[in-house]
């Protein structure tokens, strides 16, 4: 059911209430990007009743072809009349395109799913964690915003930890695989690996720096503050997807030799007292998230296995020594999965359920 409004421009807008086809016709944008692979590979391993899929990228990628239930799906060049006939359209292509042409799909009667930060701090627009404010994609106007990757893994734990009680603020520390660059990121990190091993001269491209055996305390662009724009991330994506507007978070956030999931090293403060035995109580029943915290046994989340799994993984807890009302936690989950891919077709779900 398509219903026309005004946004606060006075532009009319074109939305979808309530997405009435069953299978709705679906497009990926930026369809050959390392998120946009794993987008197409999630809407088939979840089942998503895709009536037509439909692969968009740059003229570049003309021609190429994805796998999609068994049969070839050949990439077309994304234009401004790419979006006719299509119900629901994932974007990961980043913030210019999603900019020019998320509006342009919206107007042709598209429900845009858009994984870049163009749209997340407007206020028009929900920023949605599943597992956390589900019931905010009823307020779409056409577009919603999959927070940053870094802040849908951290809430993914520390959400579940603030119903309980009551989280003030947090101090974090991330550690961020390369993926969270794209695809030649992570091949100029398999190549540094085999240049070092091999002795040769190591060769960069994407990071000023080697990022082979090496960790980058960078991600992102520096603001006058001393923060990057990804350490700032948490604080005003966790405020608006938690409904918290007290929220505070100062963020140190690292790139680390680490092809495809994150972690992150919280220490939480909150308004009640804490207890470990509740906290774990309360996190093993989280959705999405499994407990790994079994220190006696050497049992704790790592990148290593949090790759390419849905779910994210949290251990390491014990009361913060350094905070009244503190907790300490580790969070491990797939950069490319919950951290983009995955979590915007679980608002595609939601969208039709």
């Amino acid at each position: 059911m398509r219903i026309a409004e005004f946004d606060t421009l006075g532009l009319p807008v074109v939305f979808f209430r309530l997405i009435m086809n069953k299978n709705p016709n679906v497009a990926v944008v930026g369809a050959t990007g390392a998120v946009g692979v794993e987008m197409v590979k999630t809407l088939e391993k979840r089942g998503f009743p895709v009536g037509t899929l439909t692969l968009l990228a740059s003229a570049r990628s003309l021609g190429k072809k994805l796998a999609f239930r068994g049969q070839d799906v050949t990439i077309k060049e994304l234009t401004k009349d790419s979006f006719a006939g299509i119900d629901i359209a994932l974007f990961s292509a980043g913030g210019s395109i999603s900019s020019e042409f998320a509006p342009i799909a919206v107007k042709a009667g598209c429900v845009v799913v858009d994984n870049s930060s163009a749209f997340r701090m407007d206020d028009s627009v929900p920023l949605v964690v599943p597992e956390v404010n589900a019931a905010d994609v009823k307020l779409h106007k056409g577009i919603i915003a999959n927070p940053n990757c870094t802040t849908a893994i951290t809430l993914m734990a520390l959400y579940p930890l603030h119903q309980a009680f009551g989280v003030k603020r947090i101090f974090a520390s991330s550690y961020q695989a390369v993926s969270g660059t794209g695809a030649k990121a992570i091949e100029e990190l398999r190549q540094q690996v085999t240049q070092i091993s091999s002795g040769q001269m190591v060769s960069k491209e994407v990071y000023p720096y080697q990022i082979a055996f090496n960790v980058l305390p960078q991600v992102d662009s520096f603001l006058p503050s001393g923060y990057t724009k990804e350490e700032m991330k948490m604080e005003n994506e966790g405020r608006k997807i938690m409904h918290h507007p007290g929220f505070k978070a100062s963020v140190t956030c690292v790139r680390v030799p680490v092809y495809r999931a994150h972690s992150v090293a919280v220490s939480a403060e909150f308004e009640k007292p804490v207890s470990v035995e509740v906290a774990r109580a309360v996190l093993s029943k989280a959705p999405g998230l499994d407990l790994v915290d079994n220190p006696d046994k050497r049992e704790y989340p790592m990148p290593l296995f949090a790759a390419e799994r849905y779910n994210c993984q949290v251990g390491r807890i014990r009361k913060d020594c350094a905070m009244d009302n503190g907790l300490c936690f580790w969070v491990a989950g797939d950069q490319l999965l919950k951290g983009a891919a995955l979590n915007a077709v679980q608002i595609a779900e939601e969208l039709i359920r």
